[in-house]
């Protein structure tokens, strides 16, 4: 059977490590996979406990870390050129980008037949200043011309990848979503409400709205907190809000809430009158949508926002701007309203609508489930990538 070895960045909370997951275990028989990961930041929550759970034992490289360090770096590609030899794989897909960048050149250096990258997002624009972000693309296209083939996750993406950016070549990049297991956040929603509510202990007419991800500068929480001073005059001890995640901004953002006034919860320190929580990070997020009438999202960029699938999938409204692959994620006016990004009075109007409008809710809430489902299953993940690999495998005879 073909040998794929699987290289991802790290395994951090997030999309990238569910692909990867799901691909290394449900793509055998037909293929053998081995499955490699760099180190995550300190400030990064892990999800190891995602492989583990699926019985993968992935190859860890120390020297393969987030920050850009040529001596780690050079280690590492080395590090991933001894595995090439020893496993001797057919295909070498690679997620993210220190992976596509050491695990391609190590590829193409030891005469792998099949190279593919996967664009989980990109850093083309809100990242870096514009001399590095001129440099980042020209080393992606260098890259992309290397590569048998690259996956982008949306229609957005290839769009920004193959004409705005010109990265890559149009013939050689596929759409392939993102796909998750999506059943445990229709399951026993009920009790898991019923538990949260209880645990932040909020009363059944209380309306919780959620963001969830990363506390980093490219998912902008500081607009969610500037609307949420706002909402919170305006509706007082009717709405609470969650801040679900942790990262290198946590302490910025307190900072922000105390510049604003308004009166929040931490897992260290819990505050009578609290209007907004922050969770840190939360493993079993299906019990935490349960528990969350509204989800939200700020980001300047993204590439296909995972808690937004999962909330369509959960069943809940969405709030989110409209950056990046997101409208090929979401229904607009459907499944969710959007904003420009850091459109602050459009987010917080848009906000208003869901908490002052339950039919409205209901109605956004209703038309996600079957949408999240169709387009973002595991399943159709898996057998879109088993079409593509014969494909190129095919081409390479």
């Amino acid at each position: 059977m073909p040998r794929v070895l699987r290289i991802i960045n790290r395994l951090n909370l997030g999309g990238p490590t569910y692909n990867a997951a799901y691909l290394t275990k449900y793509l055998a028989p037909e293929f053998e996979t081995l499955l490699v990961a760099g180190m995550k930041d300190d400030s990064e929550e892990s999800s190891e406990f995602i492989v583990e759970s699926m019985g993968i034992k992935p190859v860890y490289i120390s020297n393969m870390q987030r920050e850009i360090n040529f001596t780690n770096d050079l280690k590492a590609y080395k590090e991933i050129s001894k595995i090439i030899k020893e496993f001797k794989p057919d295909i070498v897909h690679t997620h993210a980008a220190k992976a596509g960048t050491l695990g391609r050149i190590a590829a193409c250096n030891n005469n792998v037949p099949v190279v593919i990258h996967t664009f989980h997002g990109h850093v083309f624009h809100s990242y870096f200043s514009p001399l590095k972000t001129k440099i980042f693309i020209g080393i992606e296209r260098f890259l992309s011309s290397i590569s048998t083939g690259i996956v982008a996750i949306s229609e957005e993406q290839k769009k920004d990848l193959c004409e705005t950016y010109s990265v890559c070549n149009k013939n050689k990049t596929h759409i392939i979503p993102l796909g998750f297991d999506l059943d445990r956040f229709s399951t026993n929603t009920e009790s898991k409400r019923t538990d949260f509510r209880k645990k932040y202990k909020l009363d059944d007419d209380v309306i919780a709205v959620g963001i969830i991800g990363r506390l980093v500068p490219i998912k902008n929480h500081s607009l969610f907190i500037n609307a949420w001073k706002e909402i919170n005059n305006q509706y007082n001890s009717k709405v609470h809000a969650f801040i679900i995640g942790d990262g290198e901004d946590r302490q910025k953002l307190e900072e922000h809430c105390k510049e604003l006034g308004i009166i929040f919860n931490t897992p260290e320190k819990q505050i009578e009158g609290a209007s907004l929580t922050l969770t840190s990070w939360i493993k079993n997020i299906d019990w935490a949508m349960a528990g969350l009438d509204i989800i939200a999202l700020t980001s300047f960029n993204e590439g296909t926002p995972v808690s937004l699938i999962e909330a369509q999938a959960a069943g809940k409204p969405i709030v989110s701007t409209d950056v990046g692959g997101l409208a090929n994620a979401v229904i607009p006016e459907l499944t969710a309203l959007l904003s420009e990004s850091d459109d602050l009075q459009t987010f917080t109007n848009n906000l208003k609508r869901l908490i002052d409008d339950k039919s409205l809710r209901k109605s956004l809430a209703d038309h996600g489930p079957a949408f999240a489902n169709t387009h973002f299953g595991f399943t159709r993940l898996v057998n879109d990538m088993q079409i593509l690999y014969n494909q190129l495998l095919m081409d390479k005879k």
